[in-house]
């Protein structure tokens, strides 16, 4: 659309006055059609098994005309009335109330029933717009809520339409918690063998060269071109430096997942060494590792503890952090708050295009008795109150996410103990790839995060 038909729209709407239904007329369906979709690739009032969202759309695919069958959902937008003056309805700036509300929103609708094959979701009221995106079973923002001005509504819709027509196939996975112990690299492993046993393409990368227990577990050992190489020196091709890991069943059945070992040449490099050394510092290992978000279904990031370089890279290059914790370990429910309400904000702000976001926390590996459980979750609880009463920050949906606002369900998910898993870093092959059992406790965790 052009510039000049945008500015006549934009002049158009009156923020204290416009309704929900105006919005719709005279902004949302010249998007819809600039985001690429004609009339019969879209309609309004889509119910999604959960709800209705005011419009959904897909392309037609042979006769199938999405306006006609409609099944099958691409794109959800939700509308709502501007909000800028006295008489607002709706203020979609983040962290806002409406905004908070519209983004969980949002997500339900892209979970739905009805919605398996939606892949995005637009929230608007003409004045903020964001973009989300689904992936299996998790909702991320693809953009910041951006606001709406005369001089940028070409670049958003651009940007938009670039997005949802040509989508990365990758999720990006940081395991971190702020405190050792937890489990990161066993969680990690054994998440990539699982994903790969349910046919998807799993890349794992080893940015923790200091221990580098992940390349050890898996006997694997640093190409001849690097990491560090690829992170300081832009040029060289980062395909380079991975190597797969195969495992064959008695069956002959044959499963691989390719990894990125740790680098012995990052291990005695200072903060000050990396940052003169490699260009964007904390910033590259997300433009490297682009590469590969149109090749794999999953790419996980394990990274050392300590707030430093690599574990700051790891943050900013994911799209989520998945935060293993200890039920009896205090500090490792205190770190798990402080890598939710202050390290994942801070890279947000960094990077600023809406990510990354951190996942529920889970109980790794530890088996609970009823008392142990109840200390643990008066503990969660006293982590709760003090945020909320110290930094306004809601840590709930990220300790209890099973909570609503007629049910408190303090249940987390667990990982239960299993002498296999520990062992299996000597055999040099994942327990998940061993055993059944250990198999079925990380296809538990991988579908309550990930997969549906």
């Amino acid at each position: 659309m052009l510039l000049t038909d945008w500015n006549h729209i934009l002049d158009n709407i009156l923020p204290d006055e416009s309704s929900e239904a105006y919005i719709s007329d005279i902004f949302v369906r010249p998007l819809i059609k600039a985001l690429g979709f004609n009339q019969q690739e879209h309609f309004s009032e889509f119910t999604t098994g959960n709800g209705t969202v005011d419009f959904a759309a897909r392309k037609n695919v042979d006769s199938d005309i999405f306006a006609l069958s409609r099944v099958n959902p691409y794109l959800l937008i939700e509308v709502k009335a501007p909000a800028t003056g006295a008489g607002a309805k709706f203020n979609l700036s983040e962290d806002t109330p409406q905004y908070i509300n519209t983004r969980e929103q949002i997500k339900r609708y892209l979970l739905a029933s009805k919605c398996n094959t939606s892949q995005w979701g637009l929230i608007t009221n003409s004045v903020h717009i964001q973009l989300f995106r689904r992936h299996g079973k998790v909702v991320f923002p693809a953009t910041q809520s951006i606001l709406i001005k005369k001089d940028n509504i070409n670049a958003i819709v651009s940007n938009v339409k670039d997005l949802i027509h040509n989508p990365p196939k990758a999720l990006t996975i940081c395991v971190y918690n702020n405190k050792g112990g937890v489990g990161k690299t066993t969680t990690t492993v054994n998440l990539a063998a699982t994903l790969v046993q349910q046919g998807k393409r799993v890349l794992v990368i080893d940015f923790d060269p200091q221990q580098g227990d992940l390349t050890k577990s898996l006997g694997l050992q640093v190409r001849k071109i690097s990491l560090y190489d690829c992170l300081s020196d832009r040029y060289l091709n980062i395909h380079d430096t991975v190597q797969p890991f195969t495992v064959k069943f008695k069956s002959g059945k044959l499963l691989q997942f390719d990894v990125i070992p740790a680098d012995p040449k990052l291990e005695n490099l200072t903060e000050q060494d990396l940052a003169t050394r490699i260009e964007k510092g904390s910033a590259r290992l997300k433009d490297a590792l682009k590469a590969f978000v149109y090749e794999y279904d999953y790419i996980f990031i394990d990274c050392p503890t300590n707030w430093m370089f690599f574990s700051q890279s790891s943050l900013y290059a994911c799209d989520v952090v998945l935060i293993p914790t200890k039920h009896n370990n205090l500090a490792s429910l205190d770190n798990a708050a402080k890598v939710i309400k202050e390290l994942v904000p801070k890279v947000k702000a960094a990077r600023r295009d809406g990510g990354p976001i951190a996942l529920p926390i889970f109980f790794n590996g530890e088996s609970i008795t009823p008392p142990q459980l109840k200390t643990a979750t008066q503990e969660i609880e006293a982590i709760i109150t003090r945020e909320m009463q110290v930094s306004k920050f809601n840590l709930l949906p990220y300790f209890w996410p099973k909570t609503t606002r007629a049910n408190i369900d303090k249940t987390i998910y667990s990982l239960p103990s299993y002498a296999i898993v520990a062992n299996a870093a000597f055999s040099r092959i994942p327990a998940a790839f061993k055993n059944s059992t250990a198999a079925e406790y990380y296809r538990g965790l991988a579908k309550e995060y990930f997969i549906l």
